[in-house]
């Protein structure tokens, strides 16, 4: 386990001595995460695939999607088009434009003419096709579908929706006059209740947007509204003035896969936003800013942090800081843009509303004023921290926040009971149920966030009291080892959600994804014929459209699906990585209904668009950071390119090509540099077939290369050729005798996926088992939720069960 070893190399000692090779190819120097380049980092063919765009002033639609009633030559505003033509709406025209990919921030009109009393154009966005219409899809749970916004349209020139207004994601634009004129309660926007102005840093100095209260707001509309042009400002991803300078790249045989690594990448771009443009919660705003909007208005105006950026869940909701979300996104991000400044800015929003007992809130603004909390969200902050860690090695940060953070780490450690597992207290996760009592994927969650506790204090924080800490923290390491195996169903083969209802036998007995996958790759689980069992059980679970959330009926989660993409992959099992990455992220690029460019939050087990968590189909947010696994899991564990110590000081490449590709290539950079790897299959001329591996890492870096055996490095590029037939050992060879010995294997062919079954709606549990919305639509708990609730007599029936079975097994390991 990994304990074992991590604690004897503390207490004991370990010296490194790497064999010596001369480095041969000068690299690039490192970059800086406060400073991000202009220019991609790895150049290449495959930005073909970035879905930023070259021009985020001015993006165009790229089709008519629809028309209604009188409107004249809409293709005029598209992209592309030049000619000196209008597009004319009429009363009761209506015409929908459609992005060539899900995008961000505020509509611009430029006005050619008017005709009659001064009017309104009413908008409406939506993400999905399913909701382009004269409503907008949802931000809150409050009603089914979002007001649609009206924009005065005062005089000719170019008019922007204010600022306050960015819609945070959206594909479809709605764009119509209504027939007859808007009542002024309809013309929210304008209203009292209406948030105040943000600060206007985007306009150009030729565009304006009509104040909140102009004399002439609600006369009838124009009878007729010409329009030259129509963009969108986007305001997302605010680090790079470029935002197509990415610092990391993935290409493969799979065009499929390549285009599932570049849409999360732009999903993380996408839910990366100023922090004065956050919060769509109106209703759980109003408990900060006292707003009076009304149902069904929204806004994006609610400063969420200090700071230029931010890391977000969501782009079009709920755009705030969740570190559950920042378990999948904060990687990603290190390996595509390295906006790391946006993570800093997260962790920062959290950590300073960390609550008196050390607990830190299930959300940053505008939760953490009320106690809300998360046990295993709370846990995630921790995870946050090491990951920023590790892509930045921002040690004044870390110590900055060092006493904060073990004072959290400490409330969670203190949790772990006699059982050797770890005691929820609050329901709130990741929306699913069940979330109490001795749970398997808390217990995993927090062996994991141990793991990197020890590294942060010994190797970054250098903390001589957290080091005196080592044993004890060892010992609560060995108990969690001892007490998971009470979780264990021998019947299924996998782990139980919790010591009860939901365990082994129990009433409502339920082997989650997220917990069984936490426990695969957290190390928690020693035995090898065991991982594979689990993870080859999970795989059985499949259906035509992806993974199953077993502990949440009904649902098809990306956010663990993407811990079930590192569960295989820590089982050995990367066949089944891949497998699942294009039976389902490909089924969100490609499925109806979907944006087919962005990483959705979760959709039904049929392959509905509904995710199940909210009763309106149109509040799912299609751009979620929480989706996003593969661009982080193709390159750190197909390619293998893992950073031991912060920047990639030290590394471990060991990559896999699966039997799904032909081959595959990737990298990024840190501030260290740049790590790069090239992996393909070719054929040795009278031989047979091997893989070749192209590694290049940074000058300084020391690291192994495990491919069919280990190598020690020091900073340099370094070929290698392994056999297929295993008749031959892997071995070191030049580029020159790749290019003199070695031929493309012509003969390689994709094996064809598994056809899998449709899943199974249980209605009656989709009825009865909506969970409201995150926040806003729900009392989220408060401070004292924090402290465990006295036992039931059967809660401690079963608790003594299971003090009494982790004691047996601790006999049974000692003896």
């Amino acid at each position: 386990m990994f304990f074992s070893g991590l604690f004897d190399y503390l207490l004991l000692g370990y010296n490194f001595i790497p064999r010596q090779i001369p480095f041969h190819i000068p690299l690039r120097v490192g970059i800086s995460h406060t400073s991000l380049p202009r220019h991609a980092v790895f150049p290449g063919s495959w930005e073909e695939y970035i879905k930023a765009p070259s021009d985020r002033s001015h993006i165009r639609p790229e089709k008519v999607w629809n028309v209604e009633g009188p409107i004249v030559f809409p293709h005029a505003v598209l992209n592309g088009q030049e000619s000196n033509s209008s597009m004319t709406l009429d009363p009761g025209g209506l015409v929908i434009f459609e992005f060539a990919e899900n995008i961000a921030g505020r509509a611009c009109f430029d006005i050619s003419s008017t005709s009659g009393d001064r009017g309104y154009l009413a908008l409406a966005y939506s993400e999905s096709p399913r909701f382009a219409g004269r409503l907008p899809d949802a931000t809150t749970d409050r009603q089914e579908r979002d007001l649609p916004l009206y924009l005065p349209i005062a005089s000719t020139g170019v008019t922007c929706v204010r600022p306050a207004f960015i819609r945070g994601a959206f594909k479809y634009l709605t764009i119509y006059i209504p027939e007859h004129p808007p009542k002024p309660e309809d013309i929210w926007s304008e209203s009292e209740s209406s948030p105040p102005e943000s600060i206007d840093s985007h306009l150009d100095s030729h565009q304006k947007h009509l104040a909140p209260h102009d004399e002439t707001s609600h006369h009838h509309p124009k009878r007729r509204i010409s329009i030259s042009s129509l963009y969108v400002n986007c305001t997302a991803f605010p680090s790079n003035p470029n935002p197509r300078a990415y610092t990391g790249y993935f290409s493969s045989s799979s065009t499929l896969l390549n285009r599932i690594w570049y849409s999360g990448a732009y999903t993380l771009q996408l839910t990366t936003i100023d922090p004065a443009e956050g919060s769509s919660l109106i209703d759980y705003n109003r408990r900060v800013n006292n707003n009076r909007s009304p149902q069904g208005s929204w806004y994006s105006n609610f400063t969420i942090a200090n700071g230029t950026a931010i890391t977000t869940d969501g782009a079009k909701r709920d755009r705030m800081a969740y570190p559950g979300d920042m378990a999948i996104a904060v990687p990603g991000i290190g390996v595509s843009t390295y906006d790391m400044v946006a993570v800093r800015t997260a962790l920062d929003s959290l950590f300073i509303r960390q609550y008196a007992d050390g607990a830190l809130p299930y959300a940053g603004p505008p939760m953490g004023y009320d106690g809300e909390f998360s046990d295993t969200y709370h846990m995630h902050t921790l995870l946050g921290v090491w990951n920023y860690i590790l892509f930045t090695n921002d040690v004044p940060w870390l110590r900055s926040h060092w006493d904060a953070y073990l004072r959290a780490f400490e409330y969670s450690l203190a949790k772990v009971d006699r059982t050797g597992l770890f005691h929820v207290t609050s329901i709130y996760d990741w929306l699913r149920p069940g979330m109490t009592g001795h749970n398997l994927e808390a217990t995993s969650l927090m062996y994991y966030v141990l793991q990197w506790t020890v590294r942060l204090a010994d190797e970054v924080a250098k903390d001589p009291y957290a080091r005196g800490q080592f044993e004890r923290w060892k010992s609560v390491a060995k108990r969690m080892e001892r007490g998971i195996e009470i979780l264990w169903c021998e019947e299924t083969g996998m782990y139980g959600d919790n010591v009860g209802r939901r365990g082994c036998g129990g009433q409502e007995e339920c082997m989650p994804q997220d917990g069984n996958s936490w426990a695969l790759f957290s190390g928690i689980i020693d035995n090898s014929t065991r991982r594979n069992e689990v993870s080859e059980n999970l795989r059985k679970r499949w259906t035509k459209h992806g993974a199953p959330a077993t502990e949440f009926p009904n649902v098809i989660s990306p956010f663990a699906s993407s811990f079930e993409l590192l569960a295989h992959c820590a089982a050995g099992n990367h066949d089944a990585a891949i497998e699942l990455t294009e039976l389902m992220w490909g089924y969100m690029l490609d499925g109806d209904g979907f944006t087919n460019s962005t990483c959705v939050e979760g959709y039904r087990i049929d392959g509905d668009i509904q995710y199940p968590a909210y009763w309106s189909s149109a509040r799912n947010s299609h751009a979620h950071g929480w989706s996003t696994g593969p661009t982080m899991v193709l390159l750190t564990e197909i390619l293998g390119i893992h950073l031991e110590t912060p920047l990639g000081r030290t590394y471990r490449i060991e990559p896999y090509l699966t039997k799904w590709l032909k081959n595959a290539r990737g990298g990024f950079a840190t501030g260290a540099g740049r790590f790069e790897v090239v992996l393909r299959r070719m054929k040795w001329k009278g031989f047979g077939r091997v893989e070749v591996l192209d590694v290049e890492v940074p000058p300084g870096s020391k690291g192994t290369v495990v491919f069919g055996g280990t190598l020690y490095l020091e900073g340099r590029t370094v070929h290698i050729i392994k056999p297929l037939d295993g008749k031959a050992p892997a071995k070191q060879v030049t580029a020159a005798w790749i290019e003199r010995e070695l031929v493309d294997d012509d003969e390689w062919q994709e094996p064809q996926i598994e056809v899998r079954p449709v899943g199974v709606v249980d209605w009656e549990a989709l009825e009865e088992n909506y969970i409201p919305g995150r926040a806003g639509d729900v009392e989220l708990p408060s401070k004292q939720a924090r402290t465990p609730e006295p036992e039931t007599f059967s809660e401690k029936i079963f608790s003594l069960q299971a003090s009494y079975s982790a004691f047996l097994l601790f006999l049974w390991t000692w003896v």
